[in-house]
């Protein structure tokens, strides 16, 4: 782990000129084989930068940066002391890093607390069930409910069963397919089933596999559909239910969750910057986000993403080196409700969107790096392939498709291109080939964007 999060920012310096003169500006009038030539020129400068990171100074500096924070600050839900704790804290650690530029910028985030929780099975047994409440839930009234269980696997088994949900607690155990698509019964689960009539939901933890573990994560009403409470619940308890379900036993389960909604709290998105040596106004963004859950850490999610982003900038730094565009650092707010921070981010900056070159995020946790996830032409995919060359040393070169993340879909939708994370590595290996070419604006969104 030390190793992993330490390395993320290497690449980065690849983006340097390191006394080679950059052809064209314009992508579109060099041919691949200059393109391929020049990207491999950088094998010298990747070899420096591996060197400094995980063998010299800067060696595990990113996981004791964020050991530091998590154990002193702990988790940081939005809206909470913590995350406000925390942002004072890297500002503070940013400015004493010399990077430049440093700066909040003011945002508006919810604020939401869980407060008591439990849930119990009554019928056919008694059974003390773990659970935990989805962001933005409301609270059961002050003596719970009490109620009988609708188990369903599916939105489709819910609407013709319709009838049977007025009045009871649906509990949702739709199979794992993968995150994107399972995720959105803890987003929907709450107002697809007050739409039928339900008291309260349960939502299988979106999860592979668990060790008794629920889950929790953010969840959205509608307008015009009552508000339910809702919570999830483990993969063992959604299963047990639904084979007590399929055998005709009756299911009465009473819940009781504290959860309240306070008026939206002043927090801010946290910004840093090494300025560009030769296009100053370009921006290249990198990012990930401060604020977490509130029941662990929130050391992989985002605390991760958020440090080897910086880590980044320090080891630009560090080597005295600069890149052609200004590299910013942002350090995201109350992601976790939707992209909240960023939104109101790209509200701010959105008129000036010519200049944003790239937007990256790393946001899906620092385990074994395995590529780049990027969304592109196949044109530029070949130019990527060549890139992730540079990383044969450690045995990372393929190139995945589906660039994108909560923080940055804002820009990826307005045309600007983008790379998200599905292993430590792939944030940065982007910004690397689209600084090596001097890109502007308008070639990127030709040969970067489909």
């Amino acid at each position: 782990m030390k190793f992993l999060l330490t390395f993320i920012g290497v690449f980065h310096l690849l983006s340097l000129n390191s006394g080679k003169t950059i052809c064209k500006n314009d992508i579109s009038q060099r041919t691949f084989q200059e393109i391929k030539e020049e990207i491999a020129s950088y094998g010298d400068v990747a070899k420096e930068i591996i060197n400094l990171a995980v063998y010299g100074k800067a060696q595990n500096r990113s996981y004791d940066r964020l050991a530091l924070l998590v154990d002193t600050v702990g988790p940081r839900p939005s809206g909470s002391k913590n995350l406000e704790k925390a942002i004072q804290i890297m500002y503070q650690n940013l400015q004493e890093d010399g990077l430049e530029n440093v700066h909040l910028e003011p945002v508006k985030i919810p604020h939401w607390e869980r407060g008591e929780e439990f849930a119990v099975m009554l019928v056919p047994r008694i059974h003390k069930m773990a659970i935990l409440g989805l962001g933005s839930s409301i609270g059961t009234p002050p003596e719970g409910i009490t109620a009988e269980v609708l188990v369903v696997t599916s939105f489709e088994e819910l609407q013709r069963r319709a009838p049977e949900a007025r009045g009871k607690i649906v509990v949702y155990n739709q199979p794992y397919i993968n995150y994107a698509t399972t995720v959105q019964y803890r987003v929907q689960g709450a107002a697809e089933a007050a739409k039928v009539g339900a008291l309260a939901s349960l939502i299988r933890s979106v999860a592979s596999f668990s060790i008794y573990s629920p889950h929790t994560g953010v969840q959205e009403y509608q307008d015009g559909v009552p508000k339910i409470p809702t919570a999830c619940i483990t993969v063992e308890d959604a299963e047990m239910m639904s084979r007590m379900a399929s055998r005709g036993n009756k299911i009465v389960i009473q819940l009781k969750m504290g959860a309240k909604n306070y008026p939206d709290a002043d927090s801010f998105n946290t910004v840093a910057e090494i300025i560009g040596s030769k296009y100053p106004e370009q921006v290249v963004l990198v990012s990930g986000h401060l604020d977490s859950w509130d029941v662990g850490q929130g050391a992989m999610d985002d605390g991760g993403g958020a440090f080897i982003s910086w880590e980044a900038l320090s080891l630009i730094k560090d080597l005295g080196l600069r890149p052609k565009r200004t590299l910013r650092l942002v350090l995201w707010t109350a992601e976790e409700q939707g992209g909240v921070g960023a939104f109101q981010y790209y509200q701010l900056h959105k008129a000036n969107i010519s200049n944003y070159s790239l937007v990256m995020e790393s946001d899906l946790g620092t385990f074994l790096p395995s590529g780049l996830q990027f969304t592109g032409s196949e044109k530029a995919r070949a130019i990527m392939e060549e890139v992730m060359r540079l990383l044969q040393p450690v045995n990372i070169t393929q190139v995945f498709r589906a660039g994108e993340g909560t923080d940055i879909n804002f820009w990826i939708q307005a045309g600007v291109p983008g790379t998200f994370s599905p292993s430590i590595f792939s944030l940065q290996i982007f910004y690397i080939q689209q600084c090596l070419q001097g890109l502007n604006l308008s070639s990127a969104r030709t040969l970067f964007w489909k």
